[in-house]
């Protein structure tokens, strides 16, 4: 890396967060450990201001006694192995107020300006909704009340939003408007976590830094594209959420559309946020959802997870659930990009709950060679494919045919391999929170999605539950828990004589 970037990286300016909703689980697991992580590798400046706010009683102390039980127990760095922990701690207060009465923001921004002068910190303040998605408009509100939502003249003021964005297109744009009275567009960064890990973002690199693979990659070359996040866990105590919810809400409006976005955008002319989140809008707005009944009913499955014989979970039996929920916790799609790029490639999503194995993955099968050579052994060669492993195993695989050994011109398909872990250490991937907070701190949105991002993604996830709610689409399926999912989902590809890839899992020696 150039000096001069490493400098820029290093330029993070005094700053005060406060973070509400602090003392629930994101700040406990994520937030917090993010934010010491930054702080033992020299990232942040040596003036800064923690505020935690939320309903729960606690005092300054007994707050500091909690965080660092979390980041003992979830940060990279542990206070009890480190000598950094008593001066971070220092620097953590804590206010409680409720954000539904706007008077209480008032002793908090008089609180705040108090730390900020006894510390010698500039007005440069971040407000980061750790709060549950139904009131973070009436606490942007609430800061424009107190004053706190304008920029300082010689400061800045940013609110940080966790998915989701809205449950639909309608609230999206209402949510918008409201938070778009108190903080302009410039001021708002939206977060998904999943932008700020290693691997998503060195897609971007291995696509634009190297000359090898940005000239395969388009419909000339690529025969389909598979983007699948797959959890092993069930909805457990999330029941009462995810049953509004569901995978469509819960993962593919935010996680699954950011990542197809990333793999089918034009190459930026610069590292910029406006021209990188330019080129994923457009991209956005150029996928064609499957949103009448016939494509609904062969390009889209719903599945919930039910044990038959009760030795695992059953979806709606999970507590806070409706008994007859037709929610899906499990969802595929076929999207189709109508671009010069992409014109004619499936590009194949999915996600779900209670599966075999934890697993995010990018897959790109290119196309088979047009005339066949040599004696394989089979009938047919296994077509070239590169599969982006972002959790739980970082790294690259990328499968291509080599001679097998001996007499006679046999091939064989073999794996070259590139794993984080191994080239740069099992504890040098940061975690996701650290990159966002401090590219937060920076002004740096460009990993941040824009307001037109949100609403394109909207738009599309919104045609298909619409057609679904309408009866348009194909009836629920149900799967095993502990399987890879229903068996309609494999039928959707075997329609074209494809079929799901699980490469970065088998890569972690798990069973199947």
């Amino acid at each position: 890396m150039p000096k001069q970037d490493l400098a820029a990286i290093h330029a993070a300016p005094p700053f005060s967060i406060v973070i509400f909703g602090a003392s629930g689980d994101l700040a406990y697991r994520k937030l917090a450990p993010a934010l010491f992580s930054l702080f033992c590798n020299e990232l942040m400046s040596d003036n800064f201001v923690i505020l935690g706010a939320a309903r729960s009683e606690f005092t300054d102390e007994s707050f500091r006694q909690r965080i660092r039980k979390g980041v003992e127990e979830f940060g990279r760095f542990k206070p009890s192995e480190n000598d950094k922990w008593a001066d971070f701690e220092s620097r953590l207060f804590y206010q409680q107020l409720h954000y539904d009465d706007q008077e209480a923001f008032h002793p908090l921004r008089q609180r705040l300006e108090r730390l900020e002068k006894e510390r010698g910190v500039a007005p440069n303040r971040l407000f980061y909704l750790a709060v549950p998605p139904t009131i973070y408009a009436e606490v942007a509100e609430n800061l424009g009340a107190a004053e706190l939502a304008a920029q300082h003249p010689d400061g800045f003021s940013r609110l940080i939003i966790e998915k989701p964005f809205g449950t639909d297109l309608q609230s999206a744009e209402e949510l918008n408007r409201r938070i778009h009275s108190v903080f302009s567009e410039d001021q708002v960064y939206r977060i998904d976590h999943y932008l700020g890990k290693e691997t998503v973002q060195n897609l971007l690199v291995f696509r634009f830094a190297n000359a090898i693979f940005e000239p395969l990659w388009n419909r000339h070359y690529v025969d389909h594209v598979q983007i699948s996040v797959l959890e092993s866990v069930a909805v457990g105590y999330r029941g009462s959420y995810y049953d509004q919810a569901g995978v469509m809400r819960d993962m593919f409006q935010n996680h699954l559309m950011q990542l197809l976005a990333l793999t089918a955008m034009e190459p930026p002319n610069a590292w910029d946020a406006t021209q990188l989140r330019d080129e994923k809008v457009k991209v956005l707005r150029a996928v064609r959802a499957p949103s009448t009944p016939g494509a609904l009913r062969t390009n889209t499955v719903r599945a919930q997870y039910r044990s038959k014989d009760g030795s695992g979970p059953t979806y709606r039996q999970e507590p806070g659930v409706d008994p007859k929920s037709e929610t899906p916790t499990y969802a595929a799609l076929t999207f189709f990009i109508d671009n010069w790029r992409w014109q004619g490639v499936p590009f194949y999503l999915r996600s779900g709950k209670a599966l075999a194995g934890k697993t995010t993955e990018i897959f790109i099968q290119f196309r088979e060679v047009p005339h066949l050579l040599f004696n394989s052994g089979v009938a047919d060669l296994a077509p070239n494919a590169l599969s982006i492993c972002l959790q739980p195993h970082e790294g690259f695989h990328l499968r291509f045919q080599t001679k097998s050994p001996g007499a006679g011109m046999r091939t064989r398909d073999v794996d070259m391999e590139f794993h984080f872990a191994t080239a740069f250490g099992e504890k040098a991937l940061p975690l996701a929170y650290e990159r966002l907070l401090l590219d937060a701190v920076l002004g740096d949105a460009s990993l941040f999605s824009r307001e037109d991002e949100i609403m394109a993604s909207w738009r599309l996830i919104d045609a298909i539950l619409k057609g679904w709610d309408s009866g348009e689409g194909p009836p629920l399926s149900f799967y095993e828990p502990g399987s890879w999912g229903p068996v309609a989902a494999d039928n959707m590809l075997a329609a074209s004589n494809r079929a799901w890839s699980i490469s970065c899992f088998l890569d972690q020696g798990d069973e199947t």
